[in-house]
Parts: structure tokens; sequence; C-alpha cells
């Protein structure tokens, strides 16, 4: 009776690692020559050598990937925004590409907003200056340089809900406004006198009306944005003047 031989499976080929490289990266890098093992023993040892070195390629891209990846501080944004408003005349020189990189950095700065509650905050009190603004109705851009108000200033107190908002050279033009708490960080704005040349009162309309909201404040910066989509950046002057009551 003929014995049946037991013939062994041929065992199957090792495959090859791939080194993992994520879609999403930019950096590209040159494929292995050969993606299978090769019948030189020492081929097969060189190779093997340098997959530590490509690990640790791997592992620095994405070390560095994660350190930019980091927030960046309010200070340093700060000095970023304040960089980009100078040569821009609060505004009025500002083109609508200047605009769209002001209101980047300025979405970054509100993200790290330090000032939850600023209703609610004695850092909002006192006297500020417009530094950079979309307000048409304050720039004037139409007017000559030399017929627009030369600097903006609002004084705001918490404490009575009372704002004044001045002008400089040439017309010293002011007006006062009562302020209704909305939330937290936004209030009504109802004018109520105007001050020609800041001398002659006239009472303010009843529509004379708004709302400002606070995105962003610390001691030195004060960010807002009016009702009809304006933004308005302010530094501190005094934090020691108060509107009048």
């Amino acid at each position: 009776m003929a014995t049946a031989v037991k013939v062994a499976p041929s065992l199957p080929r090792p495959a090859v690692a791939q080194s993992f490289i994520p879609s999403s990266t930019a950096i590209k890098l040159r494929p292995l020559a050969d993606h299978s093992f090769a019948a030189n023993p020492n081929k097969n040892l060189l190779t093997a050598s340098r997959c530590p070195e490509k690990w640790r390629t791997h592992v620095s891209f994405f070390s560095g990937f994660l350190s930019k990846g980091k927030s960046k501080s309010a200070e340093a944004i700060k000095e970023e925004l304040y960089e980009a408003i100078a040569p821009l005349d609060r505004g009025a020189e500002a083109i609508p590409e200047d605009q769209q990189v002001i209101e980047s950095i300025v979405q970054q700065l509100e993200a790290v907003n330090p000032t939850k509650q600023p209703l609610k905050s004695e850092l909002l009190n006192g006297k500020w200056e417009l530094i950079y603004t979309t307000s048409e109705s304050i720039l004037k851009r139409k007017r000559p340089k030399f017929l627009r108000s030369r600097t903006n200033y609002q004084v705001i107190d918490t404490n009575t809900l009372r704002a004044q908002n001045l002008e400089s050279w040439p017309f010293f033009n002011q007006v006062t406004a009562d302020l209704t708490p909305v939330n937290s960080r936004k209030v009504a704005v109802k004018f109520d006198c105007f001050k020609i040349g800041g001398l002659i009162p006239v009472k303010a309309p009843d529509r004379a009306r708004g709302s400002l909201e606070i995105t962003y404040l610390d001691e030195e910066l004060r960010v807002s944005r009016g009702d009809k989509g304006n933004l308005f950046i302010l530094k501190m002057v005094d934090p020691s003047v108060l509107p009048p009551p």
C-alpha cells in the first residue's frame, strides 16, 4: 500500500511595513526604491538600519507640527494688531484687504479675551481713544482730511451707566448717552444730548439709538462691535476720567 507523503505548505513572503504618513501631511517624501525584501541579506540589514532614522524624521515633523499649533498669547496678538493698524490712520486709509487682515487678527484676540463679563469690570471705566474703526460716520472719508476729526474719545462709567463721545479739532463735537445692559458684555445705547463745538447743546432725537458689545477688554485695549456691524478698537488713556451725569 502506497504511503502518503505530507508536503509542508509554503510560507507566504513577509510583507514590508510601510511608513505611516498621513495624507494631510504637506511634506512629500521620496518613496523607497524597493518595497520587498531583497535576496541579498546584507541589503536587508542596511534597509532595516535606516528605519529608525526615518522614524525619527517623522517624530520630529509631528513635534514641529504640534508646536506650531499652539495658540499665540494676547500680548503677541496685540503687537501684531498695533503693527497692522499703525499705517491706516484709524481706518481711514484702510482698503478692503486691510480690513480683512484686521478682522482676522481681532478674531484671534477675541478668542483669548481675559474679561468674560466686561460690564462688571472696573477696567471698562475711563477715557478711551479710538485707534481703529470701520465706521464711515466717524471716519468721514469723503471729506477732505482737514475737515475730519483728528482724534475721537469715548468715556464710560459702568457705575452710573453713562457714556460720552468726544471729537477733537476741528469741530470738538460731543454727545452723551445712557447705557442699558442687555447682558454682561452688551449694552443698549440711547443718546440724549449733542454739543455742537462742545458748547451748544442740542437734544438728541429719539431715533438716536444703538447697541455696543464689548468683545475684548484688558487694562490697555478694548474691542467693541456695534449694531451696524462696525468694529471699534480703543486704547485706554485715563481710567480716572468719568462722563458727565
